[in-house]
């Protein structure tokens, strides 16, 4: 993989995050939405870890939807 540098020295993944997500949240009948943006794990962290720090963070922003189903989940590598 190679990345670009800005006139920093700090790479494109650095700013951007090594990974893209994408989440819908639903709680039938109240409330629904979908969110997305990039994030860069701890080296130990599993796929479970991101999923509950992204949903925890939509569900604290969020409060309607604490324990909303969760209807899609997408987490990839932010590279082409």
């Amino acid at each position: 993989m190679t990345t670009q540098t800005d006139q920093n020295g700090t790479s494109s993944l650095t700013r951007q995050g090594s990974h893209q997500w994408v989440m819908t949240l639903e709680k039938p009948g109240r409330a629904s939405g979908s969110w997305y943006g990039v994030y860069t794990p701890p080296a130990d962290a599993t796929r479970h870890d991101v999923f509950k720090v992204l949903k925890s963070g939509i569900e604290a922003e969020n409060p309607e939807l604490a324990g909303a189903t969760v209807v899609f989940f997408a987490l990839e590598p932010n590279q082409l």
